[in-house]
């Protein structure tokens, strides 16, 4: 059997390795193991799920694993990954398991695990777990009957983490008179998220709250952002937001149908930090993705932003290693640290919509902040995630791509998904003839070679 984690996660085709119930039953029993052998105490582990079909086939072998190896079993149904972290804290659990593949299609899953102080494991437990499961190591370490954990579900999750969401929008303020256009990806938000900015005074259009356990992401969420702008625009409304699968990212659309990645949602609430002196050390966290005119922005306000590998986790873990409390990526993970532990969508779009009242501006005068460069990313897929620093042709391009992007004020990423058999490039340069013509160059030599 090969390697379970990836760069976030377990994830594959549902019902096929590594996502089978075999290894959700290893993986839970695992997670047991490892919780339960800290002290005496009787130990518990989370469980929360997006709405995919599978969910119920993995969601029932986690449980399985985790009470046969002596732990007790919470379940919460239907939350969003942001939402698994917080409660995992509030009710003391040992370790939240989170069964979704994200943004990806329905017939895809997979399994997020978070400590008990609500973020991701780091690499040496996720070695740990996946050395366990492949293992023979506990294989006949069987708790006696009278040990073996107990499963009950908790029915009012979705209450205590609307009800704490709520808490991370100034108590002094509404959103009456607002109009928005919430578009949950049919997915684990589809209940929560409207339910929020209802509740704190808006005029809510729900969209993409019918998961039907296969179109989830289907066309809609954060991933389709034409489906948000179209809906706004057809209904008047003040701004949109689009949340994808398991709620940890959130796109924009302003009142005009313009989108908002997660460039333009960091730049407003930097600056709505500054502005109210929360941002520490003046400072974000951004991944190598992010558009130069980003850093330009910061640069011009007195503050800097620091470039980490693509991926929330190495977001998270720059935060709190430089002591810092707000950063993301551009597809639309943002991290307020004051607030939680992982990407919240909902909470991000909070945060948004204070910065929105405090300046008494639409979204669209309030985004036109920054004017990010002409930036191309181009998804191919590979048979084979080769080394393609050592194939001679693609390396030769690369070379003189950076060299010509660089006297152009440009610059080229290409790195592997860590999620899907997919290389990604991503060209970014002030003239826009100079960024299409070496994204073609690169994009005809990687095919020919990958």
């Amino acid at each position: 059997m090969g390697k379970l984690f990836g760069t976030d996660g377990i994830r594959g085709l549902a019902n096929e390795y590594p996502m089978l119930p075999e290894i959700a039953f290893k993986v839970g029993r695992a997670c047991a193991y490892i919780f339960r052998n800290r002290d005496n105490a009787r130990h518990k582990i989370l469980i929360g799920k997006d709405t995919r079909l599978s969910g119920y086939m993995l969601e029932t072998a986690l449980a399985s694993g985790i009470c046969s190896m002596g732990a007790d079993c919470v379940l919460v149904g239907p939350i969003p990954t942001p939402g698994i972290a917080f409660l995992t804290q509030s009710i003391r659990a040992d370790a939240g398991v989170v069964i979704s593949a994200s943004h990806n299609p329905y017939y895809d899953n997979g399994i997020k695990i978070f400590s008990r102080d609500g973020f991701k494991l780091s690499d040496e437990l996720e070695e740990r777990i996946e050395q366990l499961c492949l293992g023979d190591e506990i294989a006949n370490l069987r708790p006696l009957y009278k040990d073996i954990g107990k499963a009950h579900r908790i029915d009012d999750a979705a209450g205590r983490y609307i009800s704490y969401l709520k808490t991370t929008f100034p108590k002094e303020y509404t959103l009456e008179g607002i109009k928005i256009v919430v578009d949950c990806a049919n997915g684990a938000f589809y209940k929560i998220a409207p339910k929020v900015f209802e509740e704190l005074g808006a005029r809510v259009i729900a969209v993409g709250v019918n998961p039907d356990g296969e179109n989830i992401n289907e066309g809609c969420g954060a991933l389709y952002p034409e489906h948000l702008s179209k809906h706004v625009l057809e209904s008047g409304a003040d701004l949109g937001i689009a949340l994808d699968g398991d709620g940890d990212r959130v796109i924009f659309s302003d009142e005009k149908g313009n989108i908002l990645n997660g460039d333009k949602i960091l730049a407003i609430l930097a600056r709505h930090m500054l502005k109210l002196d929360r941002l520490k050390k003046k400072t974000l966290v951004a991944t190598v993705m992010s558009n130069m005119a980003l850093d330009e922005f910061m640069e011009d306000l007195g503050g800097k932003v620091i470039k980490v590998p693509v991926g929330d986790r190495n977001v998270v873990d720059a935060l709190l290693k430089e002591e810092l409390n707000l950063g993301g990526e551009q597809s639309g993970h943002i991290i307020a640290l004051d607030y939680t532990t992982t990407g919240d969508g909902v909470i991000a779009a909070l945060q948004v919509l204070h910065a929105l009242i405090l300046e008494d501006k639409p979204l669209s005068q309030l985004s036109n902040i920054i004017d990010p460069y002409p930036q191309i990313i181009s998804s191919l897929t590979v048979k084979e995630k080769k080394d393609f620093t050592s194939i001679a042709e693609i390396k030769k391009i690369i070379e003189q791509a950076e060299d010509d992007l660089r006297k152009n004020k440009g610059r080229l990423n290409i790195r592997y998904s860590g999620t899907e058999p997919k290389i990604r490039i991503m060209v970014e340069c002030k003239d826009e003839k100079v960024m299409w013509k070496w994204n073609d160059i690169l994009k005809e030599a990687i095919l020919r070679n990958l």
